[in-house]
C-alpha cells in the first residue's frame, strides 16, 4: 500500500499549470528524487504532500498515522528561538506517538549532536548554512515514514552534505527529495520523477540511465512534433483553396483540421535553454594573485587566514572547499580587495579585469526590475563589443519579457542567480571569482555554466560545496582546514579525495616549505648555482607559452568534438605544466635567497 498518492491533482498561480491532472505515488522504500527545471513546479508539488498547500483540483491520501518530515528550500523569514526549540517543534504534530518526554530530549539530542548544533544558540544569530543544519534537524528528529527534503544541500558545506548521505542511507527507509547536487542524485536516488511542462514521467532507474532514457524521449518528441507541424501547414495550404475544394464530401477534413490546430495550441514546447557566453577581456599577466605570509582576523580573534603563501597564475582554475565559518568567502574579498591582510602582503597582476559573483546577492537591489539591474536605465547593452537590446540578452537567460519586468524581490532562487551570472557574463573579464554559484542553479544550466567555465581563457577561482561541478572545472584546490590554515592541492575533489584517505591518520597535513625557510638550508651558492638561476627565466618562458597555447586550444570552438583520451591528455598536461611551473619559480626564489644570504655572508667576512 502506497504511503502517500495523489490522484488527478492540478495545480496554478494563474498562468500555465504547474501540475496537470498529476498522478504520483510513494511507496514504502523508494528513495525518489523529483527533477525538472526551474520553475517547472517542484517545490510547489512538495509542499502539496506535506499539506501547506492545497490543490486546485484532484485529492492527496496518506496512510493513516503517516509521519512525514519535511525540509523546506527557504529558511522562514518569521523563525526565531533557541535551536532545541526549534529542533523539538518537528515532534509536536506528532505528539500523540511520542510516548514520553525522555524520548522527545533523546530524539533532539541525537539529532544536535549528529548536526554538530549548539542546542543553546539563538537561530536569528546563525549563517545561512547553520539555518538549514537546524531545519535539517527538525525534519529528522521525528524518525519520519516519509521524508520530503527541498534542495538539502544548499549552503551546506561537504562534511555536512556527506553526513547527510550517510544519515539518509542508514536510518530513512523512504525519501522524496529535490536537488540540483549530482553527486547527491547518484548516491542517494534509485527512482527519478521528472516534473516536465505540468505533467510527471516515473523513472524506476538510477540517474545516468535516466538522462540517456530521457533524451531519447526528447529526440522522439522533437521528430513527432515536427513532422505533425508539416502536416497542419499543408492542411493550412489546403483550407485556403477556396470553396471548391471545400465540397461537402471533405467537411471530414475540415473537422480533422480544427482538431489539429486545436493540439497545437494545447501542446507546450519545451522551454529553450539558457545561452551563457562570458565575454572574455584582454589577457591579464602571468601572475594574478600571489600572497606572501598574508594574515587576516576580525579583530583580535584567532586568524581566519594565517600565514598563506599561495600563487595563481593564468587560466588557473581553483576551487576552495572547507567547513562553513572557516573562512572562504573573506579568501574571496581579500582577493577582490575589498579586504586588505592585517599582515603580510597580498598583490594582483597587470591588467586585470575582474568580475565578482557574490553568494549573497548583495549587488542586487530587491526594489529595482530585472531589466535595470543590466541596463541600468539603458535600452541597449554592449556585449562583446556589439549592441544589444537588453531584453533580447534577458532571454538568453530565460527571462520572458513580462519576467524581465518584474522586481528583483520577486524572483525565485534560480532566476536570481541567471540574473547574477548575466550580470557577471555582460563585463568582458580575465579573472572571475565566483562564490557559490551553483546554489539554485536547475541541472542544464549547471552543465552550461561548466562548460563556459571549461571556455573560459581567463582565470577563475571558484568557492562551491557541489563535487561534481568542483570535478568539472577545476584543476587546483585550496582546503580550508580551520585555525587560519590552508593547504593546497593539485587535481580535482575527487583527487583531493583520494590523497586526503590515503595520508596516514597520524600523519599531519603539511603545506610546502616556504621558498625563504628552505633558503635557509646552509646550501652553497656557487658557479652551478648561478646557471642554474640564470636559466630559469627561459625555462619558465617557455612552460607558460606552452599553457597559453593549450589554453587557447581548450577555449576553441570545436575543442569539444576532440577525441575524450585527447581531451584527458590535455587536461593532464595543464595541470603538469601549472605544477612544472610552480615548481620553478619555487626554485627560482629559492636561488634568490640563496644568492643574497651568501653575498652577505661574504660581506661579513
Amino acid at each position: 500500500m502506497a504511503l502517500l498518492s495523489m490522484h488527478g491533482v492540478s495545480l496554478s498561480f494563474g498562468g500555465e499549470l504547474l501540475l496537470d491532472k498529476v498522478d504520483l505515488h510513494i511507496e514504502p522504500g523508494d528513495r525518489a528524487c523529483l527533477v525538472g527545471r526551474n520553475g517547472a513546479g517542484k517545490s510547489s508539488l512538495l509542499k502539496l504532500l506535506h499539506g501547506d498547500m492545497a490543490p486546485d483540483e484532484g485529492a492527496i491520501h496518506c496512510r493513516r498515522g503517516l509521519r512525514v518530515g519535511y525540509l523546506p528550500q527557504t529558511v522562514p523569514p518569521d523563525l526565531e528561538g533557541r535551536v532545541a526549540h526549534i529542533v523539538e517543534s518537528g515532534l509536536r504534530r506528532f505528539a500523540r506517538t511520542i510516548r514520553a518526554r525522555t524520548d522527545a530530549q533523546q530524539a533532539v539530542g541525537t539529532v544536535l549532536s549528529h548536526l554538530t548544533l549548539d542546542p543553546a544558540a539563538d537561530f536569528r544569530l546563525l549563517s545561512g548554512g547553520q539555518k538549514r543544519r537546524v531545519l535539517l534537524g527538525r525534519a529528522l528528529v521525528c524518525s519520519p515514514d516519509l521524508l520530503l527534503l527541498d534542495e538539502p544541500t544548499n549552503h551546506l558545506d561537504i562534511d555536512s552534505i556527506c553526513w547527510m548521505e550517510e544519515y539518509l542511507l542508514r536510518h530513512c527507509q523512504t525519501f522524496l527529495f529535490v536537488t540540483h547536487d549530482r553527486a547527491l542524485l547518484r548516491r542517494l536516488a534509485t527512482r527519478i520523477i521528472d516534473l516536465d511542462r505540468g505533467h510527471i514521467a516515473d523513472w524506476p532507474c538510477d540517474y545516468d540511465t535516466f538522462l540517456r532514457r530521457k533524451a531519447d524521449l526528447l529526440h522522439d518528441e522533437s521528430v513527432r512534433n515536427a513532422r505533425f507541424d508539416r502536416k497542419l501547414a499543408q492542411e493550412e495550404i489546403w483550407i485556403r483553396q477556396g470553396v471548391k475544394e471545400r465540397r461537402t464530401r471533405n467537411e471530414g477534413r475540415v473537422r480533422a483540421l480544427m482538431r489539429m490546430r486545436e493540439e497545437r495550441r494545447a501542446r507546450r514546447d519545451l522551454e529553450g535553454s539558457a545561452r551563457l557566453r562570458a565575454q572574455q577581456a584582454a589577457p591579464s599577466g602571468a601572475k594574478v594573485i600571489e600572497t606572501k605570509d598574508a594574515v587576516f582576523a576580525y579583530g583580535d580573534t584567532t586568524p581566519i587566514i594565517g600565514g598563506l603563501n599561495l600563487r595563481i597564475m593564468r587560466g588557473d582554475r581553483v576551487g576552495i572547499i572547507g567547513p562553513n565559518g572557516s573562512g572562504k568567502t573573506t579568501l574571496l574579498r581579500l582577493f577582490t580587495g575589498e579586504l586588505t591582510p592585517c599582515r603580510g602582503t597580498l598583490s594582483r597582476g597587470a591588467r586585470l579585469e575582474m568580475a565578482y559573483f557574490d553568494q549573497h546577492r548583495a549587488v542586487l537591489d530587491d526594489n529595482a526590475t530585472v531589466v535595470d539591474s543590466i541596463g541600468a536605465g539603458k535600452e541597449y547593452v554592449s556585449i562583446a563589443g556589439k549592441s544589444r537590446h537588453v531584453f533580447g540578452y534577458l532571454q538568453d537567460f530565460l527571462f520572458t519579457p513580462d519576467r524581465a519586468r518584474a522586481p528583483v524581490h520577486a524572483l525565485s532562487g534560480g532566476e536570481r542567480n541567471r540574473l547574477l551570472l548575466a550580470r557577471l557574463f555582460a563585463k568582458p573579464s580575465n579573472l572571475i571569482i565566483m562564490d557559490e554559484p551553483t546554489n539554485d542553479l536547475d541541472t542544464e544550466t549547471l552543465e552550461l555554466l561548466e562548460e563556459q567555465l571549461l571556455n573560459y581563457g581567463g582565470t577563475v577561482v571558484v568557492v562551491s560545496h557541489d563535487r561534481a561541478f568542483l570535478n568539472n572545472v577545476v584543476t587546483s584546490l585550496l582546503v580550508m582546514e580551520g585555525g587560519g590554515r590552508i593547504v593546497e592541492y593539485i587535481g580535482s575533489y575527487d583527487d583531493w579525495l583520494e590523497t586526503s584517505r590515503a595520508q596516514a591518520p597520524d600523519e599531519p597535513r603539511q603545506a610546502k616549505p616556504r621558498a625563504a625557510e628552505r633558503a635557509r638550508k646552509p646550501n652553497p651558492f656557487g658557479f652551478k648555482q648561478k646557471r642554474e638561476l640564470e636559466a630559469l627565466p627561459k625555462k619558465i618562458e617557455a612552460l607558460e607559452a606552452e599553457q597559453v597555447r593549450l589554453h587557447d586550444l581548450m577555449a576553441a570552438p570545436g575543442y569539444f568534438r576532440t577525441p575524450p583520451d585527447r581531451i584527458a591528455a590535455d587536461k593532464q598536461r595543464t595541470a603538469g605544466l601549472a605544477r612544472e611551473i610552480e615548481t620553478l619559480y619555487d626554485r627560482w626564489q629559492e636561488l634568490d635567497a640563496l644568492r643574497e644570504s651568501n653575498g652577505t655572508q661574504g660581506l661579513r667576512r
